[in-house]
């Protein structure tokens, strides 16, 4: 792969808010059932149905660390999240901050888009469903980047208006059972790529599936996660 991976600085924003409605939309309801979804919209829902989304009504709190190693330099954060009230703590070697997203101040907004960033990492597949202001497009038969194995593909593109990096764009290459395997970064919606991973460590939390690894090429950067729980109503 030729193509010029992001520094580590980019990299803790690259997936930072697409959109203003993103923020509004992390939420603990399951997708209402549609009738009349699009084809996208169904394939959509399936790609989240693998990954639990039938579940997520019954979460009640989500921990997890998100990590990055690129040679030498090791980047932390850990999180806790209550989705229904929306109070998340962020823990870092610098600092400790705790707020609510639904009054997210200027004291909050670095570690909001920290969080928006690190959250997408984790639950992307859900954001396929749960995220307004978006375009999905989907190609039945795709060549995936790092395996070079023809899967499927759906694009998931914000709109230009509002949030932290507008108008960026991703595509999920997945298998026969809707389970991401691969995706691509871009930046704006360039068709060059800013980043490509893998999707791997797929486990069940509690009823939702999580890939924890993703590695880019020749092992450039690996992100991670670590010490994710996921806790119900019933825990």
């Amino acid at each position: 792969m030729k193509k010029k991976l992001l520094t580590l600085l980019a990299l803790m924003a690259l997936v930072a808010c697409k959109n203003e409605s993103k923020t509004e939309t992390i939420e603990s309801s399951v997708e209402p059932v549609k009738l009349d979804r699009t084809s996208e919209e169904e394939i959509a829902y399936k790609i989240a149905q693998a990954n639990g989304i039938e579940n997520w009504d019954d979460v009640a709190e989500v921990q997890f660390t998100f990590n990055v190693d690129r040679g030498d330099s090791h980047f932390a954060r850990s999180w806790k999240w209550n989705p229904k009230s929306d109070d998340v703590t962020m823990m870092s070697e610098q600092d400790t901050v705790a707020y609510n997203r639904k009054n997210v101040d200027s004291l909050a907004m670095n570690a909001d888009k920290g969080f928006i960033n690190d959250s997408f990492w984790l639950l992307a597949p859900m954001h396929l469903v749960w995220d307004e202001g978006t375009v999905l497009t989907v190609q039945d038969t795709a060549t995936a980047p790092m395996s070079e194995q023809k899967m499927s593909k759906i694009t998931l593109t914000y709109d230009g208006d509002g949030g932290y990096t507008p108008g960026d764009a991703y595509d999920f290459f997945y298998d026969d059972d809707y389970r991401v395997k691969e995706w691509i970064y871009r930046r704006g919606n360039v068709s060059e790529y800013s980043m490509v991973t893998t999707w791997e460590g797929y486990e069940d939390y509690n009823g939702i599936e999580i890939a924890s690894d993703h590695k880019a090429p020749e092992d450039a950067v690996h992100l991670y996660f670590t010490d994710i729980v996921v806790k119900t109503e019933e825990d």
